[in-house]
């Protein structure tokens, strides 16, 4: 196997800064919905994907954070759509243990669940030398997200150095307006940006970035590893790659309208039985961008309406057989959805103004021309998923039902009581001993509570971040945001409520944690 060389990626920034030149319009924001679009080839297929769709909405700030909404639910199927803003990484990023998880550090871990919806919301979502590891799982979307810099050697290390990498078993899985890139090839500690192995099926990468790496990314870990397929590429950008764009060892993919620039060694390597549909898309100044490379184990490729611009291509060996310089079909693929093709004329414009994160989702119409989809509102159920109103403007009517009522929590900081959230003095409070922890009041009866204040000593004011609100009896997320003030929510009969803690900036602070009936 050969090994991928240096990158150029001096020749990359410049190549950014030309298109920045060109006058590319800034696109307005619009806050993503994770109703907003549907998926698209293959990921339709066996049952289809739907991610987290009619279940709970969350909001988080801290790969913490998303661990704690998957293990809060009740169970490792009960579907959730967890939004996510800011910066994901190793500080904000630890094991939380629960029936419906299985999670680790340094690491997003979609282990033995299904039914879940991660996206990128507000300023964005960035998972910074982390990565996303989706086992054993089904019906997995993720949406709107940039995933950078992610290591398998050096300092710190992550997802075995893949963006995003899945396996064993792995089913229905759509990614989507995604921006996966590293800064060099497997010398500078880097791996794939998008692996599949070890019998995962029904994928669909689309309207998303992968450059700068060594390895775009590969389906199947082994010529022997042929278990996996049904993945469809349309509309990404491949932008300075090595090679592996993607690497197929068996199964069927099928790829169409999307960009490929500065593909170094070689590109699209379909081997080992594999069978790949290539139409529609545009390669631009790149080398041996479609054939079987490094194996003398062929694979297949039906090819039509491709624009190969300044490509050049290798001479035929015995472990190389590149499709060009004129690339014929030497099998057929059925494809079993429908779909729309942009002519390949047009898709450096089209990827260029709708691929990657932040691009308000923006999707070709089949002509050219791209569009917004209409975001369809989701209904959190129960409750809210915006940050609480800051500093409680309005109080809420009745009685402070903490008053009276018992508390207990996790560790505490030193010199700190659980009962200090409930003394009606802000003079006292309670600490977590980390940066996270879990703060309850509790009745001895079912008690209806319907609001929540939150509210830190003077002068600490912002450092809670992240957290959810959860019935401690059903574990049920009431609501989620960050920062302390009011919290409303649909009215609840419940023993015990939990304000969990899930990201800070210091030492978080809760002076008190008021309960009202209305």
């Amino acid at each position: 196997m050969r090994r991928p060389v240096a990158l150029r990626l001096q020749v990359a920034l410049a190549t950014t800064a030309v298109g920045a030149a060109i006058g590319v319009a800034v696109l307005p924001t619009q806050e993503a919905s994770a109703a907003a679009g549907a998926a698209t080839g293959y990921a339709t297929q066996n049952g289809g994907t739907t991610g987290g769709a009619g279940g709970q909405t969350v909001r988080v700030s801290t790969g913490t954070g998303i661990h704690t909404a998957l293990c809060t639910r009740a169970s490792s199927s009960t579907p959730i759509i967890i939004e996510v803003q800011g910066t994901i990484n190793h500080g904000n990023t630890t094991k939380v243990s629960g029936g419906s998880c299985s999670t680790a550090d340094g690491v997003i871990e979609l282990k033995q669940i299904s039914n879940v919806t991660i996206i990128g919301v507000g300023t964005g979502a960035v998972f910074d030398q982390l990565g996303i590891h989706i086992r054993e799982s089904r019906n997995i979307i993720i949406r709107n997200v940039t995933i950078r810099n992610v290591k398998k050697s050096g300092s710190p290390t992550s997802n075995g150095g893949d963006a995003i990498g899945m396996e064993s078993g792995v089913r229905n899985v759509w990614v989507d307006h995604a921006t996966l890139e590293a800064s060099g090839g497997e010398s500078e500690g880097f791996d794939g940006l998008f692996d599949m192995k070890d019998n995962t099926q029904y994928v669909t990468l689309s309207y998303s970035i992968l450059r700068n790496s060594g390895r775009g990314g590969l389906i199947g870990s082994s010529e022997s590893d042929r278990s996996n397929g049904f993945v469809t590429f349309h509309h990404n950008l491949y932008e300075n790659i090595d090679s592996r764009t993607p690497l197929l060892r068996g199964g069927i993919a099928h790829i169409y309208n999307n960009h490929y620039v500065s593909l170094h060694e070689s590109g699209i390597n379909s081997r080992a039985g594999a069978r790949a549909k290539v139409e529609n898309n545009y390669f631009r100044n790149s080398k041996d961008v479609l054939g079987t490379f490094y194996t003398s184990e062929a694979g297949y490729w039906q090819v039509a309406g491709n624009v190969f611009d300044n490509v050049t291509w290798s001479s035929p060996g015995t472990d190389n057989n590149p499709a060009g310089p004129n690339p014929q079909s030497n099998t057929s693929v059925s494809i079993p959805y429908p779909y729309s093709l942009d002519g390949a004329a047009c898709v450096p414009d089209v990827v260029r103004q709708t691929a990657g994160a932040n691009t308000g989702l923006r999707e070709s119409n089949g002509s050219c021309s791209p569009q917004t989809p209409a975001p369809t509102p989701t209904t959190p159920t129960p409750g809210p998923t915006t940050s609480p109103t800051p500093g409680p403007t309005q109080q809420p009517g009745g009685p402070n039902l903490s008053i009276g009522a018992g508390s207990d929590g996790s560790s505490k900081a030193d010199g700190t009581s659980y009962g200090n959230v409930r003394d009606g003095s802000l003079s006292t409070h309670w600490s977590p001993s980390g940066a996270t922890g879990d703060i309850s009041i509790k009745w001895g009866s079912a008690t209806r509570v319907a609001r929540v204040v939150i509210r830190e000593p003077s002068g600490t004011q912002g450092s809670i971040g992240s957290w959810q609100l959860v019935n401690h009896g059903t574990g049920a997320v009431l609501a989620a945001g960050s920062g302390a003030g009011v919290i409303t929510f649909p009215a609840t009969s419940l023993t015990k409520i939990t304000f969990r803690i899930t990201g800070s900036s210091g030492a978080p602070k809760v002076a008190e944690f008021e309960t009202y009936a209305s």
